[in-house]
């Protein structure tokens, strides 16, 4: 099973992947979390990918794509993946073709969480990380056990500075004049799925098993 999530910063798609990476033991491959990682071992990749994500921009498609290529190519995505965050150009969507090919492999179905802005905003600007760890926490859904404090180490807790509102809007906007057009075509490829992303957790896990199942509805 090899899925392609959609949707725009806070859409819930990396909670969704989580838990269908339980369900069936396949990678998620989430691209922020492989860039946060480089980020935070301030590797060369990971100077040039702070900047330009702390300013709530994307990363440039040469570097996605080479992160991309090589998480693909291990052992452990041969039974299937979930990719999340990639790709997100049109550039992007024909480098992953391209990958695919390379390594024989094809996509199954492309899921789209469809989500409001605002809803967006208020997702995002409530979470918590830690700089140590790299854990995700939220003000109002996910609390630590020790307010501001980081369950794992004891960490403080911080903003990202890509979760600041001003910088969630930038990445919502950046997202729908980049990502959406690429949709288009997966929907043309009769592989595209859309689930509504507003809800509990495990009604919004219910739509996307039906819609991995059977198709959902079409964008």
């Amino acid at each position: 099973m090899n899925l392609v999530f959609f949707g725009p910063p806070g859409s819930g798609k990396g909670t969704q992947a989580k838990l269908l990476k339980n369900k069936f033991n396949i990678p998620h491959i989430s691209l922020g979390d492989m860039l946060r990682d480089e980020v935070r071992a301030e590797s060369e990749i990971g100077k040039r990918a702070g900047e330009i994500m702390n300013a709530g921009k994307l990363v440039p498609d040469e570097l996605t794509i080479e992160l991309t290529r090589e998480r693909l190519k291990k052992p452990d995505c041969q039974q299937g993946f979930i990719l999340d965050g990639f790709p997100r150009s049109l550039l992007q969507a024909e480098a992953l073709e391209q990958i695919l090919n390379d390594l024989q492999m094809k996509l199954d179905k492309v899921v789209y969480f469809q989500v409001d802005e605002d809803e967006v905003v208020g997702r995002l600007s409530g979470r918590r990380s830690c700089k140590k760890c790299g854990a995700v926490y939220h003000i109002k859904f996910n609390q630590p056990r020790v307010a501001g404090r980081c369950d794992n180490d004891g960490e403080m807790l911080c903003q990202r500075p890509d979760d600041a509102e001003a910088a969630i809007r930038t990445r919502f906007e950046v997202y729908a004049r980049q990502t959406l057009p690429v949709l288009e075509g997966y929907r043309q490829a009769n592989l595209l799925a859309t689930v509504a992303a507003q809800g509990e957790i495990d009604d919004v896990f219910a739509r996307v098993l039906a819609a991995i199942n059977d198709g959902g509805h079409q964008a």
